[in-house]
């Protein structure tokens, strides 16, 4: 899909409004899809020049159920709703349709972004002192450093070792 600027959309659409031809001779001459033109066209009517500004736009609940309720309430379709709301996409407000059907108004509710945090173990410190945790979690650190002093143990007792050995020569 092409995506067209904020001047040739604004071109095509006055060229249309302007002008005798219709919206295929129009989309011919400028270059553009006729069934965009005719959107661009229905938003420019219904809008004025804000119907062609682009912002990201997190809508609340509240928001979703007024254009879900407007749907039921008006008859209007899906691309009509759009439109009268201000919606750049209608499958937006078809989405937002199919979740509010078959999985209720929690669906609408906005998810989480990202990436979930970790599940962090209780530190050490935060262990409660005397508790069964924290007295294996303290063995365990004790035998850690038992095992590292043996081993440091080892390796000056080879390197005096290897020292009187190279003194004998």
């Amino acid at each position: 899909m092409t995506k067209y600027s904020l001047e040739t959309k604004l071109t095509a659409v006055h060229a249309y409004l302007n002008g005798t031809e219709s919206f295929k001779m129009t989309a011919q001459n400028q270059n553009v899809n006729m069934t965009m033109l005719k959107k661009w066209v229905a938003k420019f009517r219904e809008h004025g020049l804000a119907a062609f500004q682009t912002t990201y736009t997190n809508y609340s609940v509240e928001f979703k159920m007024d254009v879900l309720n407007y749907i039921n309430e008006m008859g209007a379709s899906i691309d009509e709703a759009a439109l009268a709301f201000n919606i750049p996409a209608s499958t937006t407000v078809g989405n937002w349709k199919d979740l509010f059907e078959t999985q209720g108004i929690d669906a609408l509710l906005p998810k989480k972004k990202g990436r979930p945090p970790m599940n962090k173990k209780p530190k050490k410190d935060q262990l409660i002192e005397g508790s069964e945790e924290a007295l294996r979690a303290e063995n365990e650190q004790l035998r850690m450093e038992n095992a590292y002093l043996k081993k440091l143990h080892a390796l000056i007792q080879e390197k005096e070792k290897s020292q009187n050995r190279t003194k004998r020569k």
